[in-house]
Parts: C-alpha cells; sequence; structure tokens
C-alpha cells in the first residue's frame, strides 16, 4: 500500500501524516521497498500485486519520526536472512524494530517433503541468531504453505512442527488461507501465544457494471465489505493478545487509491477491536 505513494521524501511524508491522523500507530516496512533490488525482483513484487515504489530513496527513520508513526516490523527474505543478516539487524535497530519477518519463497516447492523439512531447520537457524541479538524471527504465510506434503499435512503445518515455537514465531494473513479453501479459524487458535503479529484483510467483490455471467472474481476489499468472518476473528482469544493488527491489501483499493481504502477500513477496526480488551 505504501510501495504505490512512495514517488519522493515530499510524497511519503504526506502520505505517512494521513496514516497517522486516521488513526493508525505504525506502519510495516519490507527490505524491497526501502533497499535498492534487482530489477527481477522488482518487476517479480510489482506482477504479485506489490508495487515498491521509490522507497530506497528515502530515509525511513526520519520520516517514521516526523510522522509520529513505529516500524511495527522490518520484512525480510530468507536468503537476506542467511547471506547477510548483520546488515539486517542493524536496519531493524535503525528503524527501532525488534521483529523481523520471512515475506516467503521464491522459486520453492511446498510440496516436497524434504525441501520443508530443511527450510523449518534454516527457519530455527536464523531464528536462533537474531534471538542472540534480543530480535523474533516471524514466519508470514501466504496460501502456498497449505499445499499437502505426501497428502498428510500442509507445508504450513509441517513449518509449524518443525520449528522452535520460542525461535520461529508468526505473523498470521488470514487472507491468503481463505483463498485456498483452509478453515482457518481453528489453526489461528492453536498458534496461540506463537501469534505475535496478524495481518488484517478482507475478501470481496467490488462491481463495476453488472456482470455478464454469475461468476464474480474475489479480490481483496476494505473491511468490513466483504465476506472474511472480521468480527469473530477480532473476537479470538490469540488475537487479543498480539502486539500489532496490521491492514494490508495490495490492490482493489476504493477509487484506485490506498491511502483513501486504509482510511476506509480503520473505521470497521475501530469499531471492532480494542487492544485494552
Amino acid at each position: 500500500m505504501l510501495g504505490s505513494v512512495c514517488k519522493d521524501e515530499k510524497t511519503t511524508l504526506k502520505a505517512l501524516k494521513r496514516i497517522k491522523q486516521a488513526g493508525y500507530d505504525g506502519i510495516e516496512l519490507n527490505l524491497f521497498m526501502i533497499e535498492s533490488t534487482p530489477f527481477i525482483v522488482r518487476l517479480l513484487t510489482k506482477m504479485a500485486g506489490m508495487p515498491v515504489g521509490k522507497g530506497a530513496n528515502i530515509y525511513w527513520p526520519d520520516m517514521l519520526k516526523e510522522s509520529r508513526l513505529k516500524a511495527t516490523s522490518l520484512h525480510a527474505d530468507l536468503g537476506s536472512l542467511e547471506n547477510r543478516i548483520d546488515e539486517v539487524i542493524s536496519k531493524a535497530r535503525e528503524l527501532d524494530t525488534n521483529k523481523i519477518v520471512i515475506t516467503g519463497m521464491y522459486r520453492f516447492d511446498y510440496g516436497n517433503y524434504d525441501d520443508v523439512k530443511s527450510l523449518a531447520k534454516r527457519l530455527d537457524k536464523v531464528g536462533a541468531r537474531l534471538h542472540e541479538s534480543d530480535l523474533q524471527l516471524l514466519y508470514h504465510n501466504h496460501n502456498v504453505e497449505f499445499l499437502k506434503v505426501d497428502n498428510k499435512y500442509t507445508a504450513y503445518e509441517m513449518i509449524l512442527k518443525d520449528t522452535d515455537p520460542d525461535l520461529v514465531k508468526v505473523e498470521f494473513d488470514s487472507y491468503w488461507p481463505a483463498e485456498a479453501g483452509v478453515d482457518f479459524i481453528p489453526l489461528m487458535e492453536q498458534l496461540g501465544e506463537r501469534l505475535v503479529l496478524y495481518h488484517i484483510n478482507d475478501r470481496g467483490t467490488r462491481l463495476k457494471k453488472v456482470p455478464i455471467t454469475p461468476i464474480l472474481k474475489s479480490d481483496s476489499i476494505e473491511l468490513g465489505h466483504g465476506n472474511m468472518p472480521l468480527k469473530r476473528i477480532l473476537g479470538l482469544d490469540c488475537i487479543k493478545n498480539v502486539d500489532a493488527i496490521i491492514l494490508e491489501s495490495h490492490r482493489n483499493w476504493v477509487n484506485n487509491n490506498p491511502i483513501e481504502s486504509l482510511e476506509k477500513s480503520i473505521a470497521f477496526l475501530q469499531e471492532n477491536y480494542s487492544n485494552e480488551q
């Protein structure tokens, strides 16, 4: 949402101040947004519906200070954490956050038993290194983790089972298992205290004209305007204890404007959730 409006420091600060004014306390940043990245990474990210903008030209600690927003966490890819972890730790400390989130894996076979077992070991190793530096590693899911492995477990179930819960925490995104047809609320309840951050989004259809066929395409949509059981989710005990609830949608914004979209969504959060519960 931020990447699409980060043209320069002036436009970025203006957007951040609107976010603060709307009632949000912080934002989540991503390495591929705040660092210079190879063209192929930017292209793949854009194709996935997440434009990175020109955030690499912006000094984010100053933007956070001027807008009075906090950095809730920093997303990073596993390769960066394995190959240059000291740099990533330094970046997180610069942003004054203690949470680093794995964004998911490119070109990775989540249906392969040995590959998923190996991934769990890699996550534990990086999680241990971050733990030594008083940082938390969190794993963020998409829909690919809900592929079945050997027709028994999903890759996500294996990752949870085979990683140390003290070293690998969770940032759960309920949109993606819903997209994959998964009954995700029992899964969220099983996460318990391992669930540290929650990505909230709604899923529905925005009609621009009367449909030709009875088949509609679902996409992300402002909170309360779709069909996700968000009120039920926000009442779960595991959600009451998270460090932050983070709004995220990649596209399909009202008036094609991500800032208007997040302003519209916060009204639902303010009405249906209190972190003082």
